[in-house]
């Protein structure tokens, strides 16, 4: 086939201890999915259904092991945000997934953040526009190897955390999600046909605030490694 102009590069994240990699299709995000800090954002964080947003497939950063990768400080925002999430690879297709079934369809887990322009993300929302401006920009995905089940297993419990500098900002435990990654799977493949390559960050613990140029983040999960970037 030919075409009038070249396709992008497929993007990918590195698959831990391979040589291989993970092609991503699309990005779907969960909001407000542990109870502290949907109370943070100003919500109640009673176990309504859970909502999602989406970030576009080349919004990812891969950042190898042991590493520090650059990213920009992005336009049109002063209130630049970090927010650590355990990352979810499927691997396996289908619809109405049932949630007794959903785990057979995660290829791996991975550490990831949700960086945010928080100060758009709440004029959005206060005007009741969608969130794209606030979430959905360059280089707002950054994202650890993905770590195959195989060998993580399916985590339903584990230390999430972050820092900036050095200094511990966002503390929490997969045991604390309101929704759990079988739940979310299950609601999520009601909407959208889920196909291999797709990954869905599952929400951020509390303690979200700024980053600014300079700033080291890192982040981790039990059991997945870590993450850093700096800000530029």
């Amino acid at each position: 086939m030919n075409y009038v102009i070249p396709p992008a590069p497929i993007p990918a994240v590195p698959v831990a201890g391979s040589a291989d990699s993970f092609a991503v299709r699309r990005i779907y995000c969960v909001g407000r999915n542990y109870a502290a800090h949907a109370r943070e954002m100003g919500s109640d964080p009673e176990r309504e259904p859970p909502f999602f947003f989406c970030k576009p497939a080349d919004a990812i950063v891969p950042v190898a092991p042991g590493s520090t990768t650059d990213v920009a400080y992005p336009p049109q925002t002063t209130n630049y945000h970090h927010e650590v999430e355990l990352v979810v690879a499927i691997g396996k297709g289908g619809r109405n997934i049932a949630i007794d079934a959903a785990n057979d369809h995660v290829w791996g887990y991975a550490v990831g953040f949700d960086m945010t322009r928080r100060d758009l993300q709440f004029d959005l929302r206060d005007k009741g526009r969608p969130w794209e401006l606030g979430k959905a920009f360059d280089q707002s995905a950054p994202i650890a190897p993905i770590v195959p089940a195989g060998d993580s297993g399916h985590p339903t419990a584990g230390r999430i955390w972050l820092t900036v500098n050095g200094q511990l900002k966002q503390q929490g435990d997969l045991s604390d999600l309101i929704w759990s990654v079988p739940e979310t799977i299950a609601h999520l493949s009601k909407y959208f046909e889920l196909f291999p390559g797709d990954l869905i960050f599952t929400g951020t613990p509390e303690g979200v605030g700024p980053v600014v140029k300079g700033d080291i983040v890192t982040g981790g999960v039990e059991g997945l490694g870590e993450l850093s970037i700096r800000i530029v």
